[in-house]
């Protein structure tokens, strides 16, 4: 697969076009098998368990040795992620939160935040700087892209940390595109895949027609360099 591409397909298959240890970084927010709908009455395709395994399979496969993969995760199935994750080859090397600053959903508790789970491949060395476990959640939902639409905000610090200049971000689940892009803004190559036709099509149209100032770029590396 050609960097810088967006490909429309069933990630457990289109995942077998890419080379084993190609790949730099994974970033990806899947669906937190839930069976989720939004306020507005929106659904995220394949949003069961079935995929889990045999997609986690193919990005351990895809990484890179001494690598990272960053995974958003719905926490009423963590044990599904963690043992997808686990029988992949991944270890945990970390857990990290991001606070809200709005009240998204209530039950027993008010849901406030998002997490990922930071997977590692082979054993890389620690950063000379490390990147902090919780990451504020700055921006308000917008949401009118995708339904569970992350704010670049939030990526660009993951990409920024682990994935080299030079390297590659992987996004098998790609929505609307806001992994690719921020792996664009920060002078990385992407490679994404989509499932949903319509959320691609999204996904390409704003990848198209994003303009990237270099200075842009250069204020988000000096600015998360010294967070």
């Amino acid at each position: 697969m050609q960097p810088n591409t967006l490909i429309h397909g069933d990630c457990r298959y289109a995942l077998r076009d890419i080379a084993s240890a190609s790949v730099d970084f994974v970033l990806t927010d899947p669906p937190y098998v839930g069976r989720y709908t939004s306020r507005d009455g929106r659904t995220i395709r394949n949003d069961h368990w079935t995929w889990l395994k045999p997609a986690f399979r193919e990005l351990y496969r895809v990484l890179k040795r001494d690598t990272f993969c960053v995974c958003f995760y719905g926490w009423a199935h963590a044990e599904k992620f963690i043992n997808a994750f686990r029988d992949a080859g991944f270890f945990i090397g970390g857990h990290i939160s991001f606070p809200k600053p709005y009240v998204s959903g209530k039950r027993y508790l008010a849901y406030q935040q998002e997490a990922a789970y930071l997977l590692v491949k082979g054993r890389p060395g620690k950063p000379g700087y490390a990147l902090a476990d919780v990451i504020h959640w700055k921006d308000f939902p917008k949401n009118d892209l995708h339904p569970t639409q992350k704010p670049l905000s939030v990526l660009l610090p993951l990409i920024e940390a682990f994935c080299p200049p030079s390297g590659t971000v992987l996004d098998p689940f790609a929505g609307s595109g806001s992994t690719l892009l921020a792996a664009k803004m920060l002078g990385r190559s992407y490679l994404g895949i989509e499932l949903d036709a319509k959320y691609h099509k999204v996904a390409s149209r704003r990848l198209a027609t994003a303009q990237v100032n270099p200075a842009t770029v250069a204020r988000h590396a000096q600015a998360l360099t010294l967070q």
